[in-house]
């Protein structure tokens, strides 16, 4: 099995003990979005693929385990390291990649890594283009109007 399905199936197991069904309708909706569209982009950019589609499958884990946003992308980092370092996925500058991407990924504003970068534009596609009847968040408009330049929608 690849890495990559091994943490799927890893995160499947952690998002099936939500107990709310529409919230973990939502969790893999957003997890596996923003892992396809993390991979999209690391693509393009002739970045890692697997690894910027790992950071996309855990950058809200501690969100979704803990039931609060409060600080989730700093903890979601340290989650994330464990789970890594538990799974034996990653090597340590891999697992140094992903966690980076996730602690960082809620600034958006802020420009960091290119792999930081690949995460949050990952998210930001996800938030604007899953459901389109919703607003633009202002912190994200700047960036969402960037990659659809890039994209050429």
């Amino acid at each position: 099995m690849s890495r990559l399905k091994d943490l799927r199936k890893y995160i499947n197991g952690e998002l099936d003990k939500m107990q709310d069904a529409d919230k973990r309708a939502g969790a893999y909706a957003h997890l596996y979005g923003v892992s396809l569209a993390a991979a999209m982009i690391a693509k393009k950019r002739g970045m890692d693929v697997e690894i910027a589609s790992m950071a996309g499958m855990l950058h809200d884990m501690h969100a979704y385990q803990s039931g609060s946003y409060d600080d989730h992308a700093h903890k979601g980092a340290e989650l994330a390291r464990t789970i890594l370092t538990e799974l034996g996925l990653t090597n340590e500058e891999e697992t140094e990649l992903i966690c980076s991407a996730i602690y960082h990924h809620d600034d958006k504003r802020t420009v960091d890594a290119p792999m930081d970068e690949v995460l949050k534009d990952a998210d930001v596609i996800h938030h604007c283009m899953n459901d389109m009847s919703k607003p633009v968040k202002d912190k994200e408009k700047a960036r969402f109007e960037s990659l659809c330049a890039e994209f050429g929608m």
